[in-house]
């Protein structure tokens, strides 16, 4: 009988990676297209570049590494100044950097961006099981880094604050195997360093995905359990100060029409190589992202320092997001706003208090 409830949880097992885990927020996903029937359309829509950003992917030399900040410091601000939202203003690009990964000359560069306004740093982090002071002692250190040596970051009430993206999608320890995290109470040592939002989800074809799907929500920490941000509040007009942290997710759902509808794909959001932008995705995202009052939140990520990604994103690819972006948004009458992670969050927790999300971006 062992051997066969062995068979039978490793069939399950296979099934489910098979599958890639959409049993896991397929019916989230129907839940969200259903509550949309009765909302007003949008008038708004705030769109996030939420980058992985990993110039020592794969362990390079310090030269390839020092080339693929490099590229971006060279192309982006040429790609930023081609294009504008509703207000004229161009887009950011949202820099989560790795912590273990920290060198001073690979991140000045993208305080420079973040001084002329088009870029942005906030944390990443690839850890495991290393236990919650030495997990703090790492972050505490990297905030302290970013801040005093390049004048990023930003104080918010009288400390700094930040947005993070969990390395391995493994957010407070949600993978069964507990790799690569080990902090049951994740959400709140983040809370307590600083944090005002996680951009981790969604994690399409992971077992890490979970919670509430297309929607920006408020998650309460469990430290006795893993993965507590699988339940939480969805942020409305007129919500409390609940829980301990928000989640901000990107559009996740299914893509019937880039490979016909027999072979659909998972749109997740990411803009890379093999997930290049186009209109068809664009006017996906509109009805799969998270929205508030009206306000649609379009939140994309990309690991854009692998040169797999780099060179089609910087050498066309972004050029032909914007370009849909805006057109899109022209023709359904939708004012387009361009906004760093912070930006994005600050809009969310203007609407949450029924104040105008324009007068604090």
């Amino acid at each position: 009988m062992a051997d066969d409830g062995c068979f039978v949880n490793h069939l399950v097992s296979a099934i489910a990676e098979r599958s890639r885990y959409t049993h896991r927020w397929i019916l989230g996903s129907l839940t969200s297209r259903f509550r949309r029937m009765g909302e007003p359309p949008p008038t708004d829509v705030w769109v996030a570049i939420t980058d992985h950003f990993e110039p020592l992917w794969e362990n390079p030399d310090q030269a390839t590494a020092r080339a693929r900040v490099a590229s971006w410091r060279r192309r982006w601000p040429e790609i930023a100044a081609r294009h504008h939202d509703a207000r004229g203003r161009r887009p950011v690009y949202s820099f989560f950097y790795p912590q273990e990964e920290y060198r001073e000359e690979l991140v000045e560069p993208l305080a420079e961006m973040t001084r002329e306004g088009i870029g942005d740093v906030e944390i990443h982090i690839h850890h495991d099981r290393e236990g919650e002071t030495l997990f703090v002692e790492k972050m505490q250190g990297f905030l302290d880094a970013l801040s005093g040596n390049h004048g990023l970051l930003r104080r918010h009430e009288g400390r700094i604050v930040f947005g993070f993206i969990h390395g391995n999608w493994a957010l407070d320890n949600s993978r069964p195997n507990g790799l690569w995290c080990g902090l049951n109470n994740e959400i709140k040592l983040l809370r307590d360093l600083g944090c005002y939002a996680d951009f981790t989800m969604p994690a399409a074809g992971e077992v890490c995905q979970a919670g509430p799907v297309n929607a920006i929500y408020r998650v309460t920490d469990d430290p006795a359990r893993p993965c507590s941000y699988a339940r939480g509040v969805r942020v409305r007009k007129g919500l409390g100060p609940v829980g301990d942290l928000t989640l901000i997710t990107g559009p996740l759902g299914f893509d019937f029409r880039s490979r016909g509808p027999l072979r659909p794909r998972i749109e997740s959001g990411e803009l890379a190589e093999y997930a290049m932008p186009t209109r068809t995705r664009v006017k996906l995202w509109l009805r799969l992202a998270p929205r508030i009052e009206g306000h649609v939140f379009v939140k994309l990520f990309g690991h854009g320092a692998q040169e797999p990604n780099s060179a089609p994103l910087l050498e066309g690819g972004l050029d032909r997001l914007f370009e849909d972006l805006s057109t899109e948004c022209a023709e359904k009458g939708l004012r387009l706003h361009y906004v760093s992670a912070w930006e994005m969050f600050r809009a969310v927790e203007a609407l949450r208090v029924a104040a105008d999300p324009l007068m604090g971006s």
